[in-house]
């Protein structure tokens, strides 16, 4: 939805023409469970004319059904809030997106949900966003979901914060606590990578600050939210140094034409600039970069062209083309990563996933947690595992050599998200710190195998007229899911023994019974009864 303007009326074409050219900000309201975000968003939409007639109808309408403002008052959350769950609980559960402007920009709102449990989501709404609006109840002060929320908006690399300290007419409008609840917040973030912090009393329920100056707040020398949002100055928030495109398609309509198309992740290319392909090294410089309207002489982030080189050099999809810069990007098969895991089974070391970085997908793993972030205290704490909505430092090793930058330098290419390779579902996100350690080669342990291999060493021993067919049709049903498994039809202890140190699962028709961790007679139950005890008595995952 955009403002309104004379020239919607009188010229349509000029109009859009200029809606086009505003800057765009994204940002995301976060806070602790009812510090009032999307009743934030919702005074925002309301006071700056921004909700259509048949909108607020219907929102008048649910407030009398679900609304939690009170007889005759009108709950804006509502407007953000469009889950049916979310109205009963009265919580934000979903990331919710809106859209508006004003005259002298484009704005998305990225509603995130504050409870512990949906921490996925906030990160998630937050990898894209140019600020975060955290929101504080005056009557609380800062409290431990303040300080989530704001170390998770400093990981994915957010500049500008903006403190609103809501619910100001619930505390009288004391300038005292609003004095208290800064100081604490500052203390607090003197660790975080937090540049540029605002603070805002304010009463999003009665519209004290929100777009409008509060009477009620004269002390309060500073501007409301809608000004802040519209004055607060992104325009050098972008790495334009570092010349950086990844190559998403290689186009080849005819003979005479071959173009790399992909979107400029970061930094400025030129007409006639020389750039490297990596991770091949070959190099050559810019003979046209052509966008739909024509040629231009140069590109920058986060525009979308093609560019076509004067040499016919090597460059497929998922190569970077690279500028001459001080700061090279790097090119290796291991680094060390922040991940925010995001599915109910935990990360483990030695599990092979599909790690998409820019426009490369490559297989890899996680060869080793170094620790585990509380996200409440920043305390590290040691882990063999990550689970959902927990966030680990990492060290990721893929099958072939990647191209990436750490990501306070370019968030483009210097994040990445894990994908499972049977469901295909994104399971992580990662940030990419630097080059991983000089840890050494460590030996490959019973854990790790088994973790690769969703599986729990053991022997499996087969009895029954029918034992060896079954035997070897198990191991095909175990291997087509994944599993590491092999059949071992002589009666050896010590070859059981190592075949289960080697994280294994060995499918036995003879084996000293002392040995086997399951037995199963074939004469009684079928190939389907098996594969299903095996998996209710944890043996494979």
């Amino acid at each position: 939805m955009s403002h309104q303007s004379d020239l919607i009326s009188t010229d349509i074409n000029a109009y859009l023409a200029q809606h086009e050219r505003k800057e765009l900000l994204r940002f995301l309201t976060c806070g602790n469970v009812d510090d009032g975000k999307s009743t934030l968003i919702g005074r925002l939409l309301h006071d700056s004319k921004m909700i259509y007639e048949d909108q607020l109808a219907a929102v008048q309408a649910d407030s009398v059904k679900s609304g939690t403002t009170g007889a005759g008052k009108i709950d804006l959350a509502l407007l953000v809030d469009g889950l049916q769950a979310e109205r009963e609980q009265g919580i934000t559960i979903d990331v919710a997106y809106r859209y508006f402007s004003t005259s002298t920009r484009k704005f998305i709102i990225a509603d995130t949900p504050g409870h512990e449990q949906y921490t996925r989501n906030m990160a998630t709404g937050a990898s894209t966003c140019d600020l975060a609006i955290i929101l504080i109840d005056a009557r609380y002060g800062v409290q431990t979901q303040t300080k989530r929320h704001s170390f998770i908006a400093s990981l994915l690399g957010i500049k500008h914060v903006i403190v609103a300290i809501n619910k100001m007419d619930l505390v009288e409008y004391s300038e005292a606590k609003f004095e208290q609840i800064k100081a604490d917040y500052l203390h607090f973030i003197a660790t975080l990578d937090l540049q540029d912090v605002q603070f805002i009393p304010m009463s999003a329920l009665d519209g004290d600050n929100v777009v409008n100056p509060s009477e009620n707040m004269a002390w309060f020398t500073g501007v409301p939210m809608m000004e802040a949002l519209n004055t607060v100055v992104i325009a050098h928030d972008r790495n334009f140094d570092n010349a950086r495109f990844p190559v998403q398609y290689v186009n080849r309509p005819n003979l005479d034409f071959r173009g790399f198309c992909g979107t400029v992740a970061a930094g400025v290319f030129n007409k006639g600039d020389l750039v490297t392909a990596l991770p091949s090294g070959k190099s050559s410089k810019i003979k046209s970069i052509v966008t739909y309207d024509g040629d231009i002489e140069q590109a920058f982030a986060p525009m979308s062209v093609t560019l076509t080189l004067e040499d016919e050099i090597d460059v497929s999809r998922g190569d970077m083309l690279v500028g001459k810069e001080l700061v090279s990007a790097v090119v290796a098969d291991k680094f060390k990563a922040h991940i925010v895991w995001m599915t109910e089974k935990a990360l483990t070391p030695g599990r092979q996933y599909v790690i998409k970085l820019a426009t490369r997908s490559v297989f890899g793993s996680v060869s080793l947690i170094h620790h585990r972030i509380d996200v409440n205290t920043l305390e590290h704490h040691d882990a063999t595992e990550v689970k959902l909505n927990e966030i680990g430092c990492c060290t990721v090793s893929v099958t072939s050599p990647v191209v990436f930058d750490a990501y306070k330098t370019s968030r483009g290419t210097g994040s990445f998200i894990i994908i499972d390779r049977l469901t295909n579902g994104t399971v992580g996100a990662g940030m990419i710190i630097g080059v991983s350690d000089d840890e050494g080669l460590q030996s490959v342990s019973i854990e790790e195998r088994a973790s690769r291999f969703s599986q729990t060493p053991a022997a499996v021993l087969l009895t029954g007229a029918d034992s060896a067919t079954v035997a070897y049709q198990l191991e095909r049903k175990l291997f087509d899911n994944g599993h590491a498994t092999t059949v071992l039809e002589t009666a050896n202890a010590e070859l059981v023994l190592a075949l289960k140190n080697a994280g294994l699962v060995a499918i036995c028709t003879t084996c000293p019974a002392e040995l086997a961790d399951s037995t199963f007679d074939t004469d009684t139950q079928s190939l389907d009864d098996i594969h299903g005890a095996l998996k209710e008595q944890g043996i494979i995952h």
